[in-house]
């Protein structure tokens, strides 16, 4: 299967709250076929007319799957409870998307094996609701799931082993290295359960990366992530998705360089 590269929207979440519409033509003039919205549910219809307007398709989202409400990575509180499983595949459904991608759990639950226990059971019982609906569940990772080790396997793996075989996973290549994992050989223990990954990069320089959110990420193939080697360790890719947390430079020319690199490097 070929590999699609596409854009994580919350990339660009300034611009969309500003001009939804434009916003997405933009993404689209840039050369990109596909994004990933993210807090797709409140806006699903405006944001799939917008992008049917844009010629932009949506195979996966994020939204809280295993989540009541979102603890920001900062440690800053939390937000209105999240929609249920049901509601968020609903909506899924309005904007023509396959995948729903669970895009963070607090670093607090991954402390021990029962609470990864805990998150593998909700994330079982929503891909058990998608399945009636041909909705795919998924999960993607920060870098605490890498930092926390049990018996010597990550916390990210103890997580994989324990979900159903329909759930799969969206590995943020960054985030790994950020966690002192090697994403080439972290892939290649995970084998087919991968089938997207943020295709994101960074210089990972120690002075930069107490900031939140992170100081250091630049366009793909401009930092030290091996992104094309890791992205080549995974047998089932289908996405390869740019995303920055923060860039402090021109956002759309390295939005515009990152889908370039990937294109050349790893779209089929």
């Amino acid at each position: 299967m070929a590999i699609q590269t596409s854009i994580q929207l919350f990339t660009i979440k300034d611009q969309l709250e500003t001009d939804l519409e434009g916003s997405l033509k933009e993404v689209a003039a840039r050369g990109f076929t596909a994004v990933e919205p993210y807090d797709f549910v409140r806006r699903a219809q405006p944001l799939a007319d917008a992008l049917a307007d844009a010629g932009l398709t949506a195979p996966s989202g994020h939204a809280f799957l295993a989540s009541e409400s979102f603890v920001n990575p900062d440690g800053s509180g939390t937000t209105l409870p999240v929609p249920s499983p049901a509601e968020v595949f609903a909506a899924a459904k309005v904007l023509g998307m396959d995948t729903v991608i669970d895009p963070y759990t607090e670093p607090a639950r991954w402390e021990t094996v029962e609470q990864i226990e805990e998150t593998a059971r909700l994330l079982n019982e929503a891909a058990a609701v998608g399945a009636t609906v041909d909705v795919r569940v998924g999960y993607h990772n920060h870098a605490h799931e890498l930092e926390a080790v049990f018996d010597g396997v990550t916390g990210l793996e103890v997580l994989a082993g324990l979900l159903d075989e329909r759930v799969v996973l969206e590995v943020d290549l960054y985030w790994v290295a950020r966690g002192g994992v090697d994403p080439v050989a972290l892939l290649q223990r995970l084998g087919d359960r991968v089938i997207a990954v943020h295709a994101k990069d960074g210089t990972l320089d120690p002075a930069l990366l107490s900031a939140y959110p992170p100081a250091d990420q630049v366009a793909a193939g401009e930092g030290v992530v091996p992104l094309v080697e890791a992205i080549a360790a995974a047998p089932a890719l289908e996405l390869a998705i740019v995303e920055f947390d923060h860039f402090d430079g021109d956002l759309w020319d390295a939005i515009e360089r990152s889908r370039v690199y990937l294109d050349e490097k790893v779209a089929g």
